[in-house]
């Protein structure tokens, strides 16, 4: 038996493990690597592996860094089954043909400006009609039902509380009579946010993959960030500015959509209107309301009751890409909440480019954002930043939310790994930098968890 890292491994996107047991090779994730475009598009575009070779997938959730790089997969000789709780399954098909459609425009605007410097055209990573091939290979399973994804392999999905569908990956492999039960936690979410149940912790669990993005720090109580998003919000609509949100489509939109719902339903918030401006967004909130199996009970309770959770009078779902450039010719205050979550592409860029250079206007950053992003240069405070080849001067607000991310922080992560501390043998830590998985490594030899690893990308282990 076998773990090699694939993805994820010193970094946080691209999340990708392979575990081979009695011959069979079952891969845990196949996320999109997200960085520096011509690194990025490299590093997704030429597997360490032969794709053929691969028996199946089990899919930790819909977020592009952990199944974006499955049209490419499929493309190039998959054809097994991929494992899936019934939400992730239906976000992961919504998201990939979005990210084919992405894929597309992109290829077709640089080979506009090649064909201008005499440059090659380019092909993009995978088309929209690829993206659709992996959708017959999904299939559902519902949390703790036990499936058999290889022979000598049995699994079990968990509720990870992290996004819609989201799960931890429970394997109990089997060879040659030894046994060992391998626990992926996927990205572990947190207690007491809006929307999701809380996560499931592992137990007696001998080998555990687990991710450490924010491992050197723990979260501010979710209320807290409430309360700052709130004050963001009021100084800028106080100077009559518009605030720009980056946000992921699926689960950090939704939850800031909560967020703003109750700041309106409590009249802590002036009568201005918000939009969501993202066809994905909005495609995702449609299938958000579809699957109540996912929801706390606080959620289930308001949505009984009538309470317009993912919805209320002020907001706007904005579709059509018209809709959309209206909002930049108004200059009245309003708070508009676009895809992608770092930045990098889709609509969002373009409300961005329009605000950067008002002081009235903020842009407010609420997730990670990933190095070389250009919602990593806002976050940095960058005073110059280059958006679409124009350098344009950063005199919009930045503010950055931390506490509303969807990652355990560091107390989370201790808890975690600290459960298993009597039966694990080993602790991979993954889908972190170095800031912050040393610190957690750190933490968990202080609280006496052994054998912490942190891998580096393409090296294995035995199990």
């Amino acid at each position: 038996m076998k773990l090699r890292f694939y993805g994820a491994a010193r970094t946080v996107t691209g999340s990708m493990h392979l575990v081979e047991v009695n011959g069979s090779r079952l891969l845990l994730d196949c996320g999109m690597y997200q960085g520096r475009r011509k690194e990025s598009f490299e590093r997704n575009r030429i597997f360490p592996f032969d794709a053929g070779t691969i028996d199946a997938v089990i899919l930790s959730h819909a977020h592009i860094d952990h199944s974006g790089n499955l049209p490419n997969l499929v493309k190039q000789g998959f054809s097994g089954p991929i494992y899936a709780t019934r939400a992730t399954a239906h976000l992961t098909d919504l998201m990939l043909r979005d990210s084919g459609h992405i894929q597309e425009k992109q290829a077709a605007n640089l080979n506009f400006h090649n064909a201008k410097r005499g440059l090659p055209p380019v092909e993009p990573l995978y088309t929209e009609e690829e993206a659709e091939q992996v959708r017959p290979l999904l299939k559902e399973v519902n949390y703790t039902q036990a499936f058999e994804p290889a022979p000598g392999v049995i699994a079990e999905l968990h509720d990870a509380g992290h996004i819609l569908g989201s799960a931890s990956v429970s394997l109990n492999l089997e060879e040659k009579k030894r046994k060992t039960h391998l626990w992926f936690s996927g990205d572990i979410g947190r207690r007491n946010m809006p929307i999701l149940c809380d996560p499931i912790l592992p137990r007696e669990v001998d080998v555990l993959l687990m991710e450490s993005t924010y491992g050197d720090k723990p979260h501010r109580d979710p209320e807290e960030a409430y309360i700052e998003m709130r004050e963001v919000i009021l100084r800028t609509l106080d100077r009559r500015g518009k605030v720009i949100i980056p946000s992921f489509a699926v689960g950090r939109t939704q939850e800031l959509v909560y967020n703003l719902s109750r700041m309106y339903d409590n009249g802590e918030l002036p009568a201005v209107p918000v939009y969501v401006d993202s066809p994905l967004a909005v495609n995702a909130s449609k299938i958000f309301r579809e699957h109540p199996e996912c929801f706390d009970e606080k959620m289930n309770q308001l949505i009984q009751t009538g309470h317009p959770a993912l919805d209320f009078k002020l907001l706007t779902y904005i579709s059509t890409l018209e809709e959309s450039k209206e909002l930049n010719e108004r200059k009245d205050p309003m708070i508009i909440i676009s895809a992608s979550g770092m930045a990098e592409t889709g609509r969002v860029v373009y409300h961005i480019r329009w605000a950067i250079e008002n002081k009235r206007n903020t842009v407010m950053i609420v997730s990670w954002q990933s190095p070389e992003t250009l919602g990593r240069r806002l976050a940095d405070r960058e005073k110059m930043i280059r958006i679409f080849g124009e350098s344009y001067h950063c005199r919009a607000e930045i503010a950055t939310v931390g506490g509303l991310s969807a990652h355990a922080g560091q107390d989370m992560l201790v808890e975690y790994a600290t459960g298993v501390k009597q039966s694990a043998q080993s602790v991979f830590l993954v889908h972190g930098e170095e800031k912050g998985a040393l610190p957690l490594m750190e933490k968990l030899k202080e609280n006496r968890v052994k054998h912490v690893y942190y891998p580096a990308m393409h090296t294995n282990v035995e199990l």
